[in-house]
């Protein structure tokens, strides 16, 4: 009894490939360009941070629409000033995509991502001096200007 002779399998056009890094992006640039339309800084337009409005105290959140906005109108400064940790966050999210963008391309294995207990810790670590700094007496530049 013969086995049927195994064939290597063809990798998927490059187009397939491509939908799933570029659908992210779609996700990601529909709600930006909304932000970037709709200016979080004229009042009303979104709602008020709860934590913000229940404490007094700016969340690692806050700002975060205002930065959006500030960086889909090319102002750095003003991003990093609303929410200096989103401006990494998204420049971390930036370099994934782009590598995960290279592997769909060349055909290659999307990167994995792992995340062990160690980078939780310092992940979390970060985001809490982050939310201390800026509402403390040292820290008004990382927080966004009241409206």
């Amino acid at each position: 009894m013969n086995a049927a002779p195994t064939t290597a399998s063809a990798p998927p056009p490059v187009l397939r490939r491509l939908g799933p890094p570029l659908a992210a992006s779609a996700a990601a640039a529909v709600p930006a360009a909304y932000v970037a339309v709709v200016d979080p800084n004229a009042p009303g337009h979104y709602p008020d941070c709860p934590f913000l409005t229940a404490t007094g105290w700016w969340c690692p959140g806050c700002g975060g629409l205002r930065c959006v906005h500030a960086l889909a109108h090319g102002d750095l400064t003003g991003a990093l000033h609303d929410n200096a940790l989103a401006v990494l966050l998204f420049g971390v999210l930036a370099v994934l995509w782009l590598r995960w963008t290279w592997a769909a391309l060349t055909g290659g294995r999307p990167p994995g991502i792992t995340v062990g207990g160690r980078r939780w810790a310092l992940i979390m670590l970060l985001v809490l001096v982050f939310t201390v700094v800026r509402n403390s007496p040292v820290g008004p530049g990382l927080a966004p200007p009241l409206l």
